[in-house]
C-alpha cells in the first residue's frame, strides 16, 4: 500500500516546498495523507477537465504545476468554480497536490526539462539559487569535553552539510590564560598564567541559527569564559535556480532554431512568436518554463543568442530585441532574439520527468499517468493576410525578422 503521504513525502524531496515563492501555494489542496493511492494523474493544470480525467481514469492523486487555489479563500462553496472542483475531487476521493515554482527552481524541475527537451547540452542555472548564508564558527574546548560540545552544536543545527551531520573539523594545540581576581577558572589559578591542550573545532550553520548556536555552545562549553571566533561566508551559487542555459550541438540560424523549437515542443494552436533577424546565428540558448518575462536581462548577461519562454509582453519584447542598438558611434552587437512559446507547453516536458521519477521509485505499486489533456486556453490562431503569403511561400519570415 502506497499513501498519498509517501508521494508528497517524494514530491517533497525532490522539489522542497521551502523553495517555493513565498506568495505561492504548494502542498496538498485537499486529500487525506494516509489515503490508499494505486494511480496518479499529473497534469499541468488543475482544471475541470483534467479533474474529469482524473475521476475518468480511476486516479486517487493529481498532481498538477499550477496551483487551483493560489491565495487565501474564505469559502470552497460549490457556488464558486474552484469550490465546485475542491468538492468532486473529494467526493470522488481524489487528493490533489502542487509542485509549482517549488518545481521551476528544482535541478530536475521544470525548465531543465524544457532546456533537455530541446537538446540542449552544458546546462546550468540562468539565474543560480544562492544556497543559505553561512556561519563559520571556530571554538577552542578541552579534549575532554570535545565530544560533548560537537553534540550539543549539532543539536543546535551546526555542522549538518547535505545529507551529513555533524561535520566538524578540529587541530590539537595549546592554550594559554591567566584568570584575574574575580575569575572562577575551570582549570587554573588566579594570577597565574595556565597552558593546557585543547582542540580547535570548527562547524558551520545556517546564519539565523546563530543565537541558538552560540547559546547551545556557552551552555556545553566547560570554561566561564568562552574563546570562539565567528566568520561569515555568503551564500555559494548551487545546481538549482530559475531558468536554464545551454549549447545546441551546432549553430543554426534563427529561424531554423524557431523551426526546430516548434517541432519539439507539445503542439498548440498558436505555436510559437519569434522576435529577431531570421538569419541571426544562434547556439547559446536561454529558456524558462512559465512566465519568464523577468529573466531577459539575466539572459543577454549570461551571453544568450535567443531566449525561449513565455507570456512575454510588447514592451519588454521591443526593448529587448530592438532594430537596431547602437554604441554612440555605430552599429552595436546583434541583439540577443526572443522566442515566446505557449505557457501550458514550456511547462508540460517536466510531467514526464517527474512520471519517470514517480515511477522508478515506486515502480508497480503505483500506475502514473499523464495527463491527455491540453490547458492551452487559446483555442485558435488567425493569421494576417501576410503572413498566410509567407507561409504558403514555406517563408517564415515575411521581411527581415521572423
Amino acid at each position: 500500500m502506497t499513501s498519498v503521504n509517501e508521494l508528497k513525502r517524494s514530491f517533497d524531496e525532490w522539489y522542497p516546498p521551502d523553495t517555493a515563492e513565498s506568495w505561492d501555494s504548494v502542498g496538498l489542496t485537499c486529500g487525506d495523507p494516509d489515503e490508499e493511492v494505486a494511480r496518479v494523474l499529473l497534469a499541468v493544470d488543475c482544471v475541470p477537465a483534467t479533474v474529469d480525467e482524473a475521476i475518468e481514469r480511476g486516479a486517487q492523486l493529481l498532481i498538477t504545476h499550477h496551483p487551483l487555489l493560489f491565495s487565501a479563500v474564505h469559502s470552497v462553496a460549490t457556488t464558486s468554480p474552484k469550490g465546485a472542483m475542491v468538492h468532486r475531487m473529494i467526493q470522488a476521493g481524489i487528493a490533489h497536490l502542487v509542485a509549482h515554482t517549488n518545481a521551476d527552481a528544482a535541478r530536475l524541475g521544470v525548465s531543465q526539462a524544457l532546456a533537455e527537451r530541446l537538446g540542449l547540452t552544458d546546462i546550468r542555472p540562468l539565474v543560480p539559487a544562492l544556497s543559505p548564508a553561512l556561519d563559520h564558527v571556530t571554538v577552542f574546548v578541552p579534549p575532554d569535553h570535545l565530544h560533548e560540545l560537537v553534540e550539543a552544536l549539532s543539536a543546535a543545527g551546526a555542522g549538518a552539510v547535505g545529507d551529513y551531520d555533524q561535520c566538524t573539523f578540529s587541530v590539537e594545540g595549546t592554550g594559554t590564560y591567566r584568570p584575574l581576581p574575580g575569575a572562577e577558572p575551570f582549570d587554573g589559578e588566579v594570577g597565574v598564567v595556565t597552558r593546557k591542550p585543547e582542540i580547535r573545532l570548527s562547524m558551520v550553520y545556517p546564519r539565523p541559527l546563530r543565537s541558538a548556536v552560540i547559546a547551545a555552545m556557552r551552555r556545553a562549553h566547560p570554561y566561564e569564559e568562552v574563546a570562539f571566533e565567528l566568520t561569515e561566508q555568503p551564500g555559494l551559487a548551487g545546481p538549482t535556480g530559475s531558468g536554464r542555459l545551454g549549447k545546441l550541438p551546432a549553430t543554426v540560424t534563427l529561424a531554423d532554431f524557431g523551426r526546430y523549437a516548434a517541432s519539439v515542443l507539445p503542439p498548440t494552436v498558436w505555436g510559437l512568436r519569434v522576435a529577431g533577424v531570421a538569419d541571426r546565428p544562434i547556439r547559446t540558448v536561454a529558456v524558462c518554463g512559465g512566465s519568464g518575462s523577468p529573466f531577459i536581462p539575466a539572459a543577454r548577461a549570461a551571453g544568450a543568442d535567443v531566449y525561449l519562454t513565455s507570456d512575454l509582453k510588447h514592451h519588454d519584447t521591443v526593448e529587448a530585441v530592438p532594430e537596431r542598438r547602437w554604441d554612440g558611434g555605430g552599429m552595436d552587437e546583434e541583439p540577443m532574439a526572443l522566442i515566446d512559446a505557449a505557457h501550458w507547453a514550456t511547462e508540460r516536458p517536466w510531467l514526464d520527468v517527474a512520471a519517470a521519477r514517480l515511477r522508478d521509485r515506486f515502480g508497480p505499486a503505483v500506475e502514473v499517468l499523464i495527463s491527455g489533456t491540453v490547458t492551452d486556453p487559446w483555442t485558435a490562431h488567425v493569421p494576417s493576410a501576410a503572413q498566410s503569403e509567407a507561409e504558403a511561400g514555406d517563408d517564415v519570415v515575411p521581411d527581415t525578422r521572423v
